[in-house]
């Protein structure tokens, strides 16, 4: 799992010890991802199927792409298509992806990566792995997540941020056997260096064997926590949750994770988590297929302009003008 990572977790900041009298958020319910398949055929995990959009808000969807070892000419990608009225999230773990828009934009990432667009008024793109991975395979492994956008901001004019990975804000849990890479928002004073729309931190990190971390937490966000790989425990009471399962917490200041001292051979760099956490929009959601908005007329309108090409069309593979 290459994602980021420095060879001493000590040198990086630790996050503040917390006081007594915070309130560790309690575990709201626990789901299991069911498996499908996405685009042109990779598998993926719906991490939030069954789980009430009320809870989720200001998130939508996310998938966990992989994790996949591809035998010479199986990579597969997503074949061209829109969106309108929120956000993408691509983080790649282990991989390559190149993305292309109908405007010319787009480009690639790699481990540790992120690419996070905003697809606002209204997108065309493609996600597929390089010529050179199609042809020699390898290891893929990633997630989506798709982040609502309030009424105020569907309409924004679409833009690409592209997120390096050695940009991405580290610290380290109190006992060091934690390493936290905070990709956006504000988490135990780093600054991740995603720039969103709707308030909101998204963490990726991975804890070892028998260690523990607690985290603090905006009080007025919700939390979100994913298990990509790994056994561990999480909540005041260390809940027992393991690989592709999604904890939904309820409300206080801090979150506490913990990894089980035994894990399985395949998962021996511990429990790697995604943690999410937003500021609820609490607006109406029309939502269907690649297109969330407030009402079912905007939908019908979103649909219309696609079918139309006023979300633009596609272009030939590799014609890319460049980061918009």
């Amino acid at each position: 799992m290459p994602a980021f990572t420095v060879p001493d977790v000590t040198v990086l900041p630790p996050v503040p010890a917390l006081l007594p009298s915070v309130i560790q958020r309690p575990v709201v319910s626990i789901t299991s991802a069911p498996s499908a398949f996405e685009g042109e055929g990779f598998p993926v995990k719906r991490a939030f199927a069954g789980v009430d959009l009320k809870l989720l808000d200001p998130f939508i969807h996310m998938d966990e792409m992989g994790e996949v070892e591809y035998a010479p000419g199986e990579p597969k990608g997503t074949a061209w298509h829109p969106h309108r009225g929120f956000e993408t999230v691509t983080y790649i773990i282990d991989g390559i992806f190149d993305h292309q828009d109908s405007f010319g934009g787009g480009g690639t990432i790699t481990d540790g990566d992120t690419q996070w667009m905003t697809a606002g008024s209204g997108i065309l793109h493609i996600e597929a792995p390089p010529e050179h991975l199609v042809v020699s395979g390898g290891l893929f492994h990633g997630f989506q997540l798709w982040v609502n956008l309030p009424k105020s901001d569907k309409l924004l004019a679409p833009r690409y941020q592209d997120l390096r990975s050695g940009a991405v804000a580290l610290l380290r849990s109190g006992d060091g056997g934690a390493l936290v890479r905070v990709i956006a928002g504000d988490v135990a004073g780093q600054v991740g260096p995603g720039s969103t729309h709707t308030p909101m931190s998204m963490v990726h990190a991975t804890i070892a064997p028998g260690a523990q971390l607690e985290l603090p937490w905006r009080p007025d966000f919700n939390a979100l926590v994913y298990v990509m790989s790994g056994d561990g425990f999480v909540g005041p009471s260390q809940s027992p949750i393991g690989t592709g399962q999604l904890a939904v917490l309820g409300r206080g200041d801090a979150l506490r994770l913990s990894a089980a001292r035994s894990q399985q051979a395949r998962h021996a760099a511990g429990l790697d988590v995604v943690i999410l956490g937003g500021a609820p929009i609490r607006e109406p959601i029309a939502w269907a297929g690649p297109f969330v908005m407030n009402t079912r007329a905007e939908l019908m309108e979103a649909f219309e302009d696609h079918n139309a090409g006023r979300l633009g069309n596609p272009v030939p593979h590799g014609d890319v003008g460049g980061q918009s």
